[in-house]
């Protein structure tokens, strides 16, 4: 499981509080509300952090062996991701196009009766 209690230990060492991270530096409440929570960010967001705080990625995050976490918690973009590796139809590949997406999908639409 990747925790992010480095991050607030690094925040307080720089002086850095979540205001100003959100006012000054552009982070969204909702992205702090999921490191909080450990749940899944992006790299771009751990890059985007490393660069604010002027640090490196082990003063941001931490793996701690064990169960992963709850995937009812993790972003839609997880779901999204094991779904289409899993085959659902629910999603096709974002490359795919529209075309992927409509074949995939069974519509509910009414019958021409002409």
């Amino acid at each position: 499981m990747i925790t992010y209690d480095k991050l607030w230990e690094t925040m307080k060492k720089k002086q850095i509080s979540q205001y100003r991270m959100i006012r000054y530096y552009g982070v969204s409440a909702g992205q702090l509300g999921r490191l909080k929570k450990n749940m899944y960010v992006s790299t771009h967001t751990i890059e985007m952090l490393c660069d604010i705080l002027e640090c490196r990625v082990e003063d941001i995050l931490e793996y701690r062996p064990g169960k992963p976490a709850d995937k009812e918690k993790d972003s839609d973009d997880d779901r999204i991701f094991y779904s289409q590796t899993a085959g659902s139809p629910d999603t096709a590949p974002l490359s795919a196009g529209k075309e992927a997406m409509h074949s995939s999908i069974s519509w509910n639409e009414p019958q021409n009766s002409h």
